[in-house]
């Protein structure tokens, strides 16, 4: 086996069952990446108690991920795959890092200003902190590698200020600097084709549903809005479903639909079967290993609970320098 190039961390909030929108912005680099470095990949449960409002779905939204993240190819005997609140250290090192994390720069935030938007009714101290445990996600296992799309660059930045600012306060250099890996994230729209694919509003594919369901939803998304007739010439360059075609379908197909549609060859109907045909396919061999897997939903709480137990153990190691470096008595 080639030697790891290092070590790359990333998480993501228990959402439950995942959608094409997670797996092509997320879970498919996480694949890739096995195959580079050492990998963390973590559910981050902590960070979603900063908006929602009840627990009940919380530990089944955990399940559901982890069952998808494992049928779609994550390998625990190579990569660790955990829970935040497992591993209790995480809790330990925001508080350190809270220290020497200015309040104005975290309410300046644009992030932190958007989430105001959205939840005007529930800005919590962990809203706020967010950032800060963010950062003690990554450096507590000393990961070298965070893996965010070019739009989220500042928010790596901004965890690089909070070690440069620990570093300095307590003259070490213990905690390392991440640094970011640029990922070409598509914008996968849900099937209103115009807003980002997501559960909330309810315009998303999800990964594990039935052929039959899938269809069904593919079906619903919108095309060219322009094009009314089936008669009239469409624009493909503006289609959400040719967007996804040019992901699921073959070239060969991709070319033809393009040039089809342009002359009114094929109606937006036709051409969101052939997607949907194309899209159950190539989710066969997950969706087959997601059922194998979840014939055994003991296993997959066995996988993450083992997973802890090695993050923790990096965990430790860490927090023993941090601990020293702050003189702790």
């Amino acid at each position: 086996m080639a030697k790891k190039k290092g070590r790359v961390f990333s998480g993501a909030r228990p959402t439950g069952k995942q959608h094409l929108g997670n797996y092509l912005g997320a879970i498919k680099n996480y694949v890739a990446l096995q195959d580079e470095y050492e990998a963390l990949y973590c559910i981050v449960d902590i960070h979603a108690l900063t908006t929602i409002e009840t627990t009940q779905e919380l530990r089944q939204n955990t399940y559901d991920m982890a069952l998808d993240w494992l049928a779609a190819g994550l390998r625990p005997e190579e990569s660790i795959i955990f829970v935040q609140s497992h591993v209790p250290q995480v809790t330990e090192l925001h508080t350190y890092l809270s220290m020497v994390t200015q309040l104005g720069k975290l309410t300046d935030l644009p992030t932190f200003k958007e989430k105001i938007r959205e939840n005007p009714k529930n800005v919590n101290y962990g809203l706020v902190g967010y950032p800060v445990l963010m950062t003690a996600d990554i450096v507590l296992y000393k990961a070298g590698i965070v893996p965010v799309g070019v739009d989220q660059a500042p928010h790596l930045e901004f965890a690089r200020e909070i070690v440069r600012s620990f570093n300095y306060r307590f003259n070490t250099k213990v905690l390392i600097e991440p640094q970011m890996k640029a990922t070409t994230v598509p914008k996968v729209l849900g099937i209103d084709g115009q807003k980002k694919m997501g559960k909330s509003l309810d315009n998303h594919i999800e990964m594990a549903a039935t052929p039959e369901a899938t269809q069904k939803r593919v079906l619903q998304m919108v095309t060219d809005p322009n094009r009314k007739r089936l008669s009239d010439p469409g624009n493909p360059d503006i289609c959400n479903v040719f967007s996804l075609h040019k992901i699921f379908s073959s070239p060969e197909e991709v070319e033809e639909i393009n040039t089809e549609c342009r002359r009114a060859g094929i109606g937006c109907v036709d051409c969101k079967k052939r997607f949907a045909a194309n899209l159950n396919k190539s989710l066969e061999p997950f969706r087959a290993k997601r059922a194998e897997i979840g014939q055994k939903p003991d296993h997959v709480w066995e996988i993450l609970h083992e997973g802890a137990n090695r993050a923790r153990k990096l965990a430790e190691e860490t927090m023993v320098e941090v601990r020293e470096a702050i003189q702790l008595p």
